[in-house]
């Protein structure tokens, strides 16, 4: 999907979805994308993340804390509250106030022709967020702030997909061998790894 032009306003809670088809189990899918340790890497707007009030992964209800950082608007942290949550199928965020967000994130798996259907949805609002700021001060440009953004996101959510496919597939690969010449040699993948 590509963000067209729309003029949308913030207050229409415009959204974005892109979606991936993965050569991998939804179990093995699940493990990245409910792994939220794992999304800072996968980033560049998220910085950091950790669990709150104890909790070590993913339930109903449980919250998270992110860290950001985009060139434009700053750096700030928020409070994500999990809104939907079905192992192996579907996990949403609700960021602030649950009842009230400022932006819903969803990520949604679905078995497909041998693999895994990925999808990874987000809307703006309703309550205000960084660009309300941005949109205050310039009110006339307020349906260019919005596509803007949105174009952002959309990259972000297709680099978080391709990144996703990528270590989902690769760990499922065959490891690369060597013909047996009689020495013993070790292979080490690093493909996919950050350090």
């Amino acid at each position: 999907m590509v963000v067209e032009w729309t003029g949308a306003r913030y207050a229409d809670k415009p959204t974005v979805e892109s979606r991936a088809w993965i050569d991998a189990s939804p179990e093995r899918v699940w493990e990245l994308v409910s792994d939220i340790g794992l999304m800072p890497e996968l980033s560049t707007e998220l910085q950091s993340v950790r669990w709150l009030d104890g909790v070590t992964g993913p339930s109903l209800d449980a919250r998270f804390a992110g860290h950001n950082k985009h060139e434009s608007l700053g750096e700030w942290t928020t409070t994500s509250h999990l809104v939907e949550y079905e192992p192996r199928r579907l996990l949403a965020w609700a960021v602030e106030d649950p009842e009230h967000p400022t932006a819903t994130w969803r990520f949604s798996l679905e078995s497909h022709e041998g693999g895994t259907e990925l999808r990874q949805w987000m809307r703006m609002g309703p309550a205000r967020s960084g660009i309300s700021f941005a949109i205050d001060r310039m009110p006339d440009k307020e349906q260019k702030i919005v596509f803007v953004r949105l174009r952002e996101i959309e990259h972000s959510i297709t680099a978080t997909l391709d990144a996703i496919k990528k270590l989902a597939e690769t760990d499922l690969a065959e490891p690369d061998t060597e013909p047996d010449n009689g020495t013993e040699t070790e292979t080490e993948n690093t493909e996919g790894a950050e350090g």
